[in-house]
């Protein structure tokens, strides 16, 4: 299979909608960790659309990560910049597999918890929202360093549809 230069206009709108549904979903956090909280302290939870939005924002980045998972299998993905370090080659696509992975194990970890009162899977949701947190500012970081230090282009990848 021939790798694409770019990404196609599928690829682009889920990668988007996906970073800013998980920015809702780190934003508003703090309404389910107090449900979470209150369940443990045997104290009982008004249904809230802030606690309902964190659920359903969780299952829609499952459901839309698998399908940018298909997409990508399908289609694949352009190469690193031919002219970036093996080293820098290495840590983008781990960082990637990692974004990908946690797409999936997070909101599967958040419903395991939530739905079935795993304690287990509330502390590893806990732990992985801090590993998504810093993989995606260390995703933000290298896509800044490609535009502004490297200065090449990688970044229009992610804004303009490959024709």
């Amino acid at each position: 299979m021939t790798k694409p230069t770019g990404y196609s206009r599928t690829q682009i709108l889920l990668h988007w909608i996906i970073a800013a549904l998980m920015g809702a979903q780190f934003l508003f956090s703090d309404f389910i960790g107090e449900a979470w909280d209150n369940i443990e302290h045997g104290i009982e939870n008004a249904p809230t659309v802030l606690v309902a939005s964190h659920i359903f924002g969780g299952i829609a980045i499952l459901v839309l990560g698998l399908l940018r998972l298909t997409v990508r299998m399908k289609r694949g993905a352009p190469l690193p910049p031919e002219e970036e370090h093996p080293a820098l080659k290495k840590l983008a696509h781990l960082t990637h597999l990692a974004l990908y992975a946690l797409m999936i194990v997070l909101p599967i970890s958040g419903l395991t918890a939530w739905f079935g009162g795993v304690d287990l899977a509330a502390e590893g949701h806990e732990v992985l929202t801090s590993l998504l947190m810093i993989l995606v500012g260390a995703h933000i970081v290298g896509a800044l360093y490609h535009q502004f230090i490297l200065k090449n282009g990688l970044m229009m990848r992610m804004k303009s549809p490959e024709s």
